[in-house]
């Protein structure tokens, strides 16, 4: 049942970035991801207040959001910076560079979570599982090539190659502290808060360092694609979360899994956007595919 979620939310997740994608052209970075976050926090609040109001609504649910101590929301508010962190690069990168190198850089985040996940959680992977990640994590490498060679053919900035880099580091942080949080508290307490806490944080970066250089920078405009990036992301979050609530479930191949989803934004690319050098990073996203399968047979 875990690797089906992860694979929903790795699907959910290749459509965020579709979405991202769409809203951040010709816009502005900050105000989209505050957006964002916003639209995100008012999906999740209303499970909040039904729990502590009433708590038998939702009682034995997947969606009862039980309350938490003062330490917790501490840890929580972490788990929200490393996030945001992670996002304003990657909001940034996604902006200037091809979807079909953005979204396959990002999508080697796994390699370090799969390296936390053995190293930390002391997580062991069978013959199959590692034929499959190690598949898969050698056609991010691939794709993450070709797309440092086609930025600087086109005299591109190498900058937003490293926007997405970082992005991707920092991610992988947040990917192992999931683990850590899910094992210690509920899932939904995790997701609800951590969103929260990141439109509290978002409106404060907003209002200090974009509003007030607004004129001087990309223009704001307002998409529905916007609220499509919180829509799909909650969804892929909770649909994650909940995988790692399940006591089989590995941060190794649920991590992979859910960067797998990067075959939606490249056809996405490949059809809407009409990218190039598309054989080579073609023959890279089959590796994905592959890799998939073998984790799926691993998994049985």
């Amino acid at each position: 049942m875990w690797l089906i979620l992860g694979l929903v939310s790795s699907l959910l997740l290749g459509a965020y970035d579709v979405s991202k994608k769409v809203s951040l052209q010709d816009n502005a970075v900050i105000p989209v991801l505050t957006m964002s976050i916003i639209f995100s926090s008012v999906i999740l609040l209303p499970f909040v207040l039904i729990s502590v109001l009433f708590p038998s609504a939702l009682a034995g649910t997947a969606f009862f959001t039980p309350a938490v101590d003062f330490q917790t929301h501490l840890l929580l508010i972490i788990k929200a910076i490393i996030v945001l962190i992670s996002w304003i690069f990657g909001y940034f990168g996604i902006k200037h560079l091809p979807i079909t190198i953005a979204s396959p850089i990002k999508a080697t985040q796994p390699v370090w979570v799969v390296a936390g996940g053995i190293l930390i959680f002391g997580e062991k992977l069978n013959l199959y599982q590692s034929i499959g990640v190690g598949i898969t994590l050698v056609s991010f490498f691939l794709i993450s090539y070709e797309g440092r060679k086609e930025v600087k053919s086109e005299n591109g900035s190498v900058k937003w190659i490293w926007f997405v880099i970082l992005a991707t580091l920092t991610g992988a942080v947040s990917g192992l502290y999931d683990k850590y949080l899910i094992g210690n508290f509920n899932h939904m307490t995790v997701q609800t808060y951590y969103t929260i806490y990141q439109a509290i944080l978002m409106i404060i970066v907003t209002a200090v360092l974009w509003y007030p250089s607004r004129k001087g920078s990309s223009k704001f405009k307002f998409r529905w694609s916007i609220l499509f990036i919180s829509l799909f992301l909650v969804a892929a979050d909770f649909a994650y979360f909940y995988a790692l609530t399940m006591p089989d479930s590995m941060i190794s191949i649920v991590s992979t899994l859910r960067r797998a989803g990067v075959i939606v934004p490249f056809m996405f690319g490949v059809f809407v956007l009409h990218d190039k050098n598309l054989k080579i990073k073609s023959l890279d996203l089959a590796g994905v595919i592959l890799g998939m399968v073998f984790m799926f047979l691993g998994s049985k």
